[in-house]
């Protein structure tokens, strides 16, 4: 029961900081490309799951070669990072780009979200590993 609590509090977590992404992206207006008011390219989507990449590289590398517990383990990687990082919004909107038409923002989604993440998670094992 502990360990669903830990994953449910990081959960909740991980899913207010995404979302602040996405207000920090409407508040700083950073819509380089935007369509009618809406973002065309989903920066907030991407960010949030590279960050999450580099984190859960950096999590699982520290808590490898520390004495971190596994509930504090389960909180930041299952936890927070799974909270953080949504592969249904990515699926979403990359379909979203595609029914609008732009075809090349779709494929750059897709490759730069896939080659930054796993690059983020092992710049992020490097990082926890030092």
């Amino acid at each position: 029961m502990r360990e669903l609590l830990l994953v449910f509090l990081g959960g909740g977590l991980g899913s207010m900081l995404r979302y602040g992404i996405k207000l920090m992206q409407n508040h700083l207006a950073l819509n380089p490309l935007s369509t009618l008011g809406q973002t065309v390219f989903p920066w907030p989507t991407m960010v949030a799951n590279v960050l999450g990449c580099l984190f859960i590289g950096i999590f699982y590398s520290v808590s490898g070669r520390t004495s971190m517990s596994p509930e504090m383990r389960l909180f930041l990687t299952t936890g927070l990072c799974g909270g953080f990082t949504t592969f249904s919004t990515f699926s979403s909107e990359g379909i979203d780009l595609l029914r609008t038409g732009h075809l090349g923002l779709f494929a750059a989604y897709i490759l730069l979200t896939l080659l930054l993440g796993l690059g983020a998670v092992l710049l992020g094992a490097w990082l926890g590993g030092k």
